[in-house]
C-alpha cells in the first residue's frame, strides 16, 4: 500500500499549531492597541495594555497562592472591570473561572463553590451577606479577596482577607503566563437551573470560547473598535463569551453595576454605544421609557435578544425608537448564543408584521456552530420543514459544552445520539430557521434567568397548608415568562396568595418565587401525576399578584 503523502513530513508543531484559546486575543490587543480605551466605569478608565497588566498581576498573584491547572476560581462580582479581569486573568493561571449569579441566595452559593471544589473566591461588597452565609453553610476556609468598587455606596463590609487591588499590587505585571497545552482544556464552570433544583455544572473548553467569542463577530458584524455596553450579565455563561470577543475586537467595555432605563440611555448617548445585549426586560424597559431619555441618541445602536421567545410588540417597539434588534438562541450548555436569526436585506421591504414574524424566529447555526436542527427525540430524524411538525432542538459543533461536571450520566444523556438535546420543542420553516414553540423541560426564563419548577415546588411543599403544589411559566409582558404556582391546600387549612409568596420569598431567590398564586385541586391523571399541561393553559388567563 503507497504512504500516504500528505501525512509524512507533515506533522503538527510548534510552528503550525497552536492550542486556541481567548487568551490570545488581548495579548494582541494589548501589543497592536495598547492606547485604546479597554473598560470604562465611572471615573475609571483603562487602556488595553493597562487592563492586559492587570490581568498577568492577577495570574501572577493566584499562582504565588497555589493556584494552577484545573483549580477552580469562583467570582461574585458585578459588571465591573474586574470582572472583565477575571476572565483573563484566572485561566491565564491554568485556573477555571467559575462565576456565580449574584441573584442567588446563599444555599445556591454554597453548594455552587462546594460543588465546583473552588479553592478562591473573588467577591464584591454589595453581595456580603450573601457571601458571608455561604461560607458559613460550605464548613471549610475559602480564601476570600475583597473588591470595594468605588461607584457602589450601599450596605456591605469588604470582604476576605485582603483586598482585590493589593492583590494584584503583589502580582508580576510581566508574568509570563502560558495558553492551555491542550484547547480542550476546561475554561470556565457555569453552574444552570436545569430540571431540578440541584443546578449542574456545565463546563466550557478554552477551543469553544475562542469561537464563539469570535462568532460572536462574524454572526453580528461587529466592526472594528466597537462599544460594547454590559447590560447583561457576565455571570451569565460568560456573559456570552463578549468579555473575550471585546479583547479580539479592540473594542471598549462599558460598565454598568445597574441595568435602569436612564442609565442605559445615559451610557449609550455619553460613551456612543454601538452594540449590547440582554433578555427581553432590557429592551423593553428602553422602549417604555420617556422619550427625552432617548433625546441625543442620533448614532446607529445595534442590540441582540434573547431568553424566551420575544414577543412581537418588543421587537416591533424596538424598530420604532431606531435600535437594530437581532435575534439569537442559545442556552448555557451552548456558550450563550450559538444561532442567530440572520437577517436578509430584502425582508426590509416587507410589511412590519412580516418583519417582526421573520425575525422572531430562533434563526440558524451560529458560524462556528456546526449544526442546529429540529428532531424527532426518539428518532433522531430531523422533522419536515414544514413550519408545523414540532420536534427538539439540537445542536452540534465546537461551541457546545465539555459536559456537565461530575455528572457523567447526565451529560451522556444530554449528548444522545451524537447530539446535544436542548430540550425545548420547535418547528423547522422551509427556509431553515428554527421557531420555538414550547419548553419540554419545566424550566421557567423569567428576565433571562432559568428558574427550577421543581425547586419553587420544593419550597412550596415545606408550607404547612400545602398538600400539593405545581408550579408553571407564565407569560408576563415583564419578564417574558413568571412563576405561577398552582396550590392545593390541605383540608380546613387556609393560606393567602400573599402568605404563600412572602413565605417562597424567605427561603430562596426573591425572582425564583411565584408571581401569582391560584387555589384549587390540581388535574392529575389515573397515577396521581399532577397534569401541567392543564395548568400552562390556566396560566395564560390568571391575573398577576403584585
Amino acid at each position: 500500500m503507497t504512504a500516504n503523502p500528505y501525512t509524512i513530513g507533515l506533522e503538527r508543531n510548534a510552528a503550525n499549531y497552536t492550542p486556541l484559546s481567548p487568551l490570545s486575543f488581548i495579548a494582541r490587543t494589548a501589543a497592536v492597541y495598547p492606547q485604546m480605551t479597554s473598560a470604562i466605569h465611572g471615573a475609571r478608565r483603562y487602556s488595553w495594555a493597562q487592563t492586559y497588566e492587570r490581568c498577568r498581576r492577577l495570574a501572577s498573584a493566584l499562582a504565588a497562592r497555589g493556584i494552577g491547572k484545573n483549580d477552580t476560581v469562583a467570582v461574585m462580582l458585578s459588571n465591573t472591570p474586574e470582572m472583565i479581569e477575571c476572565h483573563f486573568g484566572v485561566p491565564m493561571a491554568g485556573a477555571v473561572l467559575n462565576t456565580l449569579n449574584t441573584r442567588l441566595d446563599a444555599e445556591a452559593v454554597a453548594f455552587m463553590l462546594d460543588h465546583g471544589e473552588a479553592k478562591a473566591l473573588i467577591a464584591d461588597r454589595e453581595f456580603a451577606p450573601t457571601v458571608t452565609a455561604a461560607l458559613a453553610r460550605l464548613g471549610r476556609d475559602l480564601p476570600v479577596i475583597g473588591v470595594d468598587d468605588p461607584e457602589y455606596d450601599g450596605p456591605g463590609e469588604r470582604l476576605g482577607e485582603i483586598d482585590y487591588e493589593a492583590f494584584l499590587a503583589a502580582g508580576d505585571p510581566g508574568f509570563a503566563w502560558q495558553g492551555p497545552a491542550d484547547e480542550w482544556d476546561a475554561i470556565s464552570l457555569n453552574y444552570t437551573s436545569g430540571t431540578t433544583g440541584n443546578p449542574k455544572g456545565v463546563v466550557y473548553h478554552h477551543r469553544g470560547a475562542y469561537l464563539n467569542a469570535v462568532s460572536n463577530i462574524v454572526s453580528w458584524g461587529m466592526p472594528p473598535h466597537s462599544v460594547y455596553l454590559w447590560t447583561l450579565p457576565m455571570f451569565h455563561c460568560n456573559g456570552w463569551c463578549y468579555p473575550w470577543t471585546m479583547a479580539a475586537n479592540a473594542g471598549a467595555n462599558v460598565c454598568l453595576r445597574r441595568v435602569e432605563a436612564k442609565a442605559i440611555l445615559d451610557a449609550i448617548r455619553a460613551h456612543r454605544v454601538t452594540h449590547y445585549c440582554g433578555a427581553p426586560i432590557v429592551h423593553t424597559m428602553l422602549i417604555n421609557a420617556p422619550a427625552e431619555w432617548r433625546e441625543g441618541i442620533a448614532h446607529k445602536v445595534s442590540a441582540q435578544v434573547a431568553a424566551a421567545p420575544p414577543p412581537a410588540a418588543m421587537i416591533e417597539g424596538m424598530q420604532r425608537i431606531g435600535i437594530d434588534l437581532t435575534h439569537v438562541y442559545g442556552l448555557t450548555e451552548t456558550y450563550g448564543p450559538a444561532s442567530v436569526c440572520a437577517k436578509h436585506p430584502q425582508w426590509n421591504e416587507l410589511p412590519l408584521e412580516e418583519r417582526v414574524r421573520l425575525n422572531g424566529r430562533q434563526g440558524v447555526p451560529y458560524h462556528m456552530q456546526e449544526a442546529i436542527e429540529v428532531m424527532d427525540p426518539e428518532t433522531l430524524r430531523p422533522v419536515p420543514r414544514d413550519g408545523e411538525t414540532v420536534g427538539e432542538i439540537m445542536f452540534r459543533g465546537n461551541i457546545t459544552m465539555k459536559g456537565y461536571l461530575k455528572n457523567p450520566q447526565a451529560s451522556e444523556e444530554a449528548f444522545r445520539g451524537g447530539w446535544y438535546h436542548s430540550g425545548d420543542l420547535a418547528v423547522m420553516h422551509a427556509d431553515g430557521y428554527a421557531k420555538i414553540k414550547d419548553r419540554s423541560k419545566d424550566v421557567i426564563i423569567s428576565g433571562g434567568e432559568n428558574i427550577s419548577s421543581v425547586e419553587v415546588e420544593d419550597v412550596l411543599y415545606r408550607h404547612p397548608a400545602v398538600l400539593a403544589a405545581a408550579v408553571v411559566a407564565a407569560p408576563d409582558e415583564k419578564w417574558g415568562e413568571v412563576p405561577c404556582a398552582f396550590v392545593e391546600l390541605k383540608p380546613e387549612a387556609q393560606a393567602t396568595a400573599e402568605e404563600i409568596i412572602g413565605f417562597c420569598r424567605e427561603r430562596m431567590a426573591r425572582f425564583k418565587a411565584p408571581k401569582q398564586v391560584v387555589f384549587g385541586a390540581l388535574p392529575k391523571t389515573s397515577t396521581g401525576k399532577i397534569q401541567k399541561f392543564i395548568l400552562r393553559e390556566k396560566a395564560k388567563s390568571v391575573q398577576a399578584f403584585n
